[in-house]
């Protein structure tokens, strides 16, 4: 058991351990559903003498048990310094004293409640039965899908692609050792076409998911773009789709969205969010054929709501 006068600092490798997706994703289930307060981020600009350009994020929520901050740093210089070009580290605090009570891994926190969230999402509207995953991307956070999905539905078979077809062999090899059945996809277009669930996290600028390409049935999950610039998906596949976000505030910052939306595709008003699916003042998917589309760009609330499992599990007495 912990001194109630230490601040805690919880490393990379405890948070992990201590974010098991099962758990983590009803522990968001209840966290969306619930009253936690999500003002708008914080960006800073900090122009860099490389010419790069820095970004100071700050993510604030709070709760009536906890308030919460999580610091990142953006520096695309360190590239050339051979250092990671991201740092995140998460401050909860208690909402009655103000106490400081942890410092978090904020890149384990990210990582894990963003595919938690995803599969949270699936768990309302992809099909039941749906065993079939395509994963797009084949990095830090798309390495994780298939754990995360895995929680929420029969999975059987993984496909993974990627750009780069030596790191998505690379996905698929850890996933084979995790007893996972998986393969690299050689051709994407067929990959969607035979999908029960696609879900994407790159940081492409080019759509990757074509509308044409969607049968019925199907349930599309982005997660990588989270700028009007970057695109994972054309304008056709949000046309015959039910289409929910993790917050309102994609529409301003996921170019996925945007586009539809100035094109005449989407009809803001059609909109539907996942709180909303939480707290069941919406349907899911409401018939096999149909197509669902989640699209997220990452919210303070599930930060928050994953940091505090972290805390209370840390500081339970053993």
């Amino acid at each position: 058991m912990t001194s109630p006068d230490i601040l805690l600092n919880i490393n990379s490798d405890q948070t992990r351990q201590l974010l098991e997706f099962p758990e983590l994703i009803e522990t968001l289930r209840a966290a969306f559903a619930a009253e936690i307060h999500v003002p708008l981020r914080h960006h800073h600009f900090l122009p860099q003498p490389d010419g790069t350009t820095a970004t100071l994020l700050l993510m604030p929520s709070w709760s009536e048990e906890y308030i919460g901050i999580k610091l990142v740093t953006i520096f695309p210089g360190n590239t050339k310094r051979n250092i990671p070009g991201l740092y995140s580290t998460y401050l909860l605090c208690d909402s009655l004293t103000g106490k400081h009570l942890a410092l978090i891994d904020g890149n384990q926190i990210t990582v894990r409640r963003t595919v938690a969230a995803s599969a949270l999402a699936a768990s309302y509207l992809s099909r039941e039965n749906a065993s079939n995953l395509l994963v797009i991307g084949a990095g830090r956070v798309a390495s994780h899908l298939p754990y995360a999905y895995k929680a929420v539905r029969p999975i059987q078979k993984v496909k993974v692609w990627d750009i780069n077809a030596a790191l998505a062999a690379h996905m698929v090899n850890n996933l084979k050792a995790d007893g996972f059945d998986a393969e690299v996809a050689q051709d994407l277009k067929s990959a969607v076409e035979q999908a029960d669930i696609v879900t994407s996290a790159t940081l492409s600028r080019e759509a990757l998911i074509h509308g044409e390409w969607l049968r019925p049935g199907v349930h599309i999950d982005m997660i990588g773009g989270f700028t009007p610039e970057m695109r994972e998906s054309d304008d056709a596949v949000f046309a015959n789709a039910a289409v929910f976000v993790d917050s309102m505030d994609a529409l301003e910052e996921a170019g996925d969205l945007m586009s539809p939306i100035k094109n005449g595709v989407l009809n803001v008003d059609k909109i539907n969010t996942l709180p909303m699916l939480c707290k069941q003042t919406t349907a899911g998917r409401t018939s096999n054929a149909q197509i669902t589309v989640f699209k997220a760009v990452g919210t303070a609330l599930s930060d928050i709501a994953s940091a505090a499992l972290v805390y209370r599990k840390y500081s339970r007495p053993q």
